[in-house]
């Protein structure tokens, strides 16, 4: 596990205190499920963007299985 040191503002700081506590739970555990999502998020990015690149000029062939597929 690395450490990291995060410069916020305090206003920013205080109310991340709030929200842990509302919450049941620390910053730290606060920030590493917003890390979680946010790189969840980007690993699907990524995943879509290279269907879509392996995707480009077949559309006919796209259109031609969902066709197939309505019967």
């Amino acid at each position: 596990m690395t450490a990291l040191t995060l410069r916020l503002p305090s206003e920013k700081h205080q109310r991340l205190k709030q929200l842990a506590k509302k919450r049941g739970t620390t910053i730290n555990r606060l920030l590493d499920e917003m890390t979680t999502l946010l790189l969840a998020e980007f690993d699907l990015e990524t995943r879509y963007l290279a269907r879509v690149e392996r995707g480009k000029g077949k559309q006919q062939r796209g259109l031609e299985l969902l066709e197939k597929a309505r019967g």
